[in-house]
């Protein structure tokens, strides 16, 4: 869940982005799961799902490779973009401001950093990514 105020609009990185409505100062949780508000599916749950759920599943969540588990993200969160030179520091249980972040700014992370293949798990191409 969202722990700070944002929005989201057009994004120059990729289609929609999430950007913030307020000054996030350097090492503020912006985000962290709450188990009560972000759903979550058992690899069995997910492979039963539709694809184009799964794929809805795989677009705005990720896979906990600790609680071995898909996770999507229930708020605006599901719109942060991937960075090779991000400004939220992430893991799969909370993401942190690594820099003083304005109003207005994109809020952009390592899909990496939570989801060690993420790249792999979607078979994308991470160089099509900034």
């Amino acid at each position: 869940m969202l722990r700070v105020k944002t929005k989201i609009k057009t994004s120059e990185v990729n289609g929609i982005g999430l950007f913030a409505d307020q000054f996030i100062p350097a090492g503020t949780v912006t985000w962290k799961y709450d188990q009560g508000f972000d759903p979550h599916f058992t690899i069995e749950q997910f492979e039963s799902l539709p694809d184009f759920t799964k794929e809805t599943i795989l677009t705005h969540g990720y896979f906990d490779h600790q609680l071995n588990v898909y996770i999507l993200c229930s708020d605006d969160q599901r719109f942060i973009n991937h960075s090779q030179n991000p400004n939220i520091t992430s893991t799969p249980s909370e993401d942190v401001a690594n820099k003083d972040i304005h109003p207005g700014d994109e809020l952009t992370c390592d899909y990496s950093q939570y989801e060690q293949d993420w790249f792999e798990r979607r078979d994308v191409d991470r160089s099509s990514f900034v």
